[in-house]
């Protein structure tokens, strides 16, 4: 899986939890989750269970931390599904 592939999955993963007066547009490979996509906690962890589910990893809650830009997410991702 490419990582132009991840980032397309991630893509869809996350428009389902951005707010209302956030566009899909603004999803970037440099976009924070939380200050810029205005993604909350309950939701980012959301994002987490699908992205798992997605790809079929584990995500520690250590990762999670890490995973603060689509950038990150993609590298974890893209690590874990290379393990």
């Amino acid at each position: 899986m490419t990582q132009d592939d991840i980032y397309t999955q991630l893509k869809d993963i996350i428009k389902i939890y951005l707010p209302e007066d956030v566009s899909v547009d603004k999803i970037t490979l440099e976009s924070h989750l939380i200050n810029e996509l205005n993604i909350n906690s309950s939701h980012l962890v959301d994002v987490v269970l699908d992205v798992e589910d997605a790809f079929d990893i584990e995500i520690k809650d250590q990762e999670l931390e890490e995973m603060d830009t689509v950038k990150t997410a993609i590298a974890i991702i893209e690590k874990k599904l290379n393990n």
